[in-house]
């Protein structure tokens, strides 16, 4: 959308490993984690002009809800979400090459789910939709259906929060509007 060029670098990193004291650190000793993987992973000397990293959790009470491992573990998060507002929070870190140094947003958004039938919640885990994503759901998918309210930023929930991208890429004078 921003039509910035960019190259998918998969970060060689055990998120599981990952701890923190505070919830909402998380995702971003995650992202930063990623960018760190990235660098490392380049070869000597090369020049690296930008690295974006992002993570995403999802939190209800005191508890995280990552990327389910299998459908069971799906079904059962989504069961817990059915009726309720749980929050999403991802972070993006940016590493400016030329100054060496980085720099973090953090973007929290409120997600309602609708009361579900266990009927409900199984044709979606059924799509295999929840593959992959944090809390189970996709929301640009067919959980879609289900949602019935968002406070914050729907881009957020998707993993890339573009308000957030667009204002750190400004502060770092990147410019997108050329």
């Amino acid at each position: 959308m921003l039509k910035i060029p960019f190259r998918v670098i998969m970060p060689n990193i055990d998120e599981s490993s990952i701890t923190a004291t505070g919830t909402e650190s998380i995702p971003e000793l995650i992202a930063k984690e990623k960018v760190t993987s990235v660098i490392r992973s380049l070869p000597a000397g090369q020049e690296i002009p930008w690295v974006l990293g992002a993570d995403t959790i999802i939190s209800y009470g005191s508890k995280i809800f990552g990327k389910p491992q299998n459908q069971e573990e799906a079904f059962n998060y989504l069961k817990t979400f059915q009726g309720k507002t749980h929050n999403v929070i991802t972070a993006l870190v940016l590493y400016n090459g030329k100054k060496h140094s980085s720099t973090s947003r953090i973007c929290k958004t409120k997600v309602t789910f609708a009361p579900m039938t266990d009927e409900e919640i199984q044709w979606y885990v059924d799509t295999g939709d929840w593959h992959g994503a944090a809390g189970g759901y996709r929301i640009q998918g067919s959980a879609s259906l289900f949602i019935t309210k968002i406070d914050g930023s729907y881009s957020g929930v998707i993993g890339l929060p573009i308000y957030e991208l667009f204002d750190i890429l400004k502060e770092q004078g990147y410019s997108v509007l050329e």
